[in-house]
């Protein structure tokens, strides 16, 4: 009964919310948790009531996972027991009442525009290994993409003249992006090396490609930011996405509306794109302490 349940569920989540295989996975990863929950208590998933699920948060704080952990698997269930709730397979959702774990507040980690300069700088523009990957570093900092929609980012999504390209997000949503012109001429620049790859059949259109012709993974992405901020020096723990955190940051210093940067960003929640008014107040702050002369003195 219950695989059956999960069954449908997984198709709810892949063809219903049209949610990417990561997503899915992810979904599928965190109910499994409270299945398992379940089972030790001599329960099924939808036989659980509030009281349960309270007790099942309180041993994945116990068992010392993190508080973003713990509100990431709060919200798959939260999200099984809506999809119970649209199939009349249960009649309440006992996650209803549960309030999600307080979480710390974490400012993402972002770069200045000369850490920028010299990171992408760091890409060797003569190889086409070197081209490409200048073009994955302008794209990510120009249009603040995330890494699984830089990776299926097409030729066909590409909008020169207008100067946009056409993005596909989480659960498979679109949204136009502005692009840089500096992006466009080294995206152009990497299509030169082509002549030097086998590209493989259902891979043409695909921007990023790797040297066996085919689309890159996002294990390479992280590699490739990974490399060449160790050759630019720049010490700060960053990944992909911290590309899209300046992104954002740089618009916001440069006088961006807010609301037009949770539309690039693909934010569904204005409160997401929020942070990065913190970002901008603490950078603020950083530059007085350092810049101000009565810090100088001290």
């Amino acid at each position: 009964m219950t695989d059956n349940i999960l069954t449908k569920y997984y198709t709810y989540l892949k063809f219903e919310r049209n949610f990417t295989d990561n997503s899915v996975m992810a979904y599928m990863s965190d109910i499994g948790k409270l299945q398992r929950f379940a089972v030790e208590k001599g329960k099924t998933l939808l036989t659980l009531e509030q009281y349960d699920i309270e007790e099942f948060v309180s041993e994945l704080s116990d068992l010392g996972i993190e508080a973003s952990s713990q509100k990431r698997i709060l919200v798959g269930a939260r999200s099984f027991y809506k999809f119970a709730l649209l199939d009349r397979l249960a009649e309440n959702d006992p996650t209803e009442l549960i309030e999600s774990p307080k979480l710390g507040e974490h400012l993402p980690v972002v770069l200045s525009v000369d850490e920028v300069d010299r990171i992408i700088s760091a890409a060797d523009p003569s190889t086409c290994d070197g081209q490409r990957n200048r073009a994955i570093l302008e794209t990510l900092y120009s249009c603040g993409l995330r890494v699984s929609e830089l990776i299926e980012l097409r030729l066909s999504n590409i909008y020169e003249e207008e100067g946009y390209i056409s993005v596909f997000g989480k659960g498979r949503k679109q949204r136009i992006v502005p692009i840089a012109e500096s992006a466009l001429r080294e995206i152009h620049n990497s299509l030169a090396f082509r002549y030097e790859l086998d590209v493989k059949h259902g891979f043409e259109d695909y921007v990023f490609l790797n040297r066996f012709g085919r689309k890159l993974s996002r294990i390479m992405v992280f590699n490739i930011v990974k490399r060449y901020c160790a050759e630019a020096g720049v010490t700060k723990e960053i990944s992909p996405h911290t590309f899209r955190h300046t992104f954002a940051t740089h618009l916001l210093e440069g006088g961006a509306n807010l609301r037009a940067i949770q539309m690039m960003l693909g934010h569904e929640q204005i409160s997401t794109t929020e942070i990065y008014t913190k970002v901008d107040k603490q950078m603020l702050r950083e530059e007085i302490l350092t810049c101000h002369p009565r810090n100088k003195r001290q």
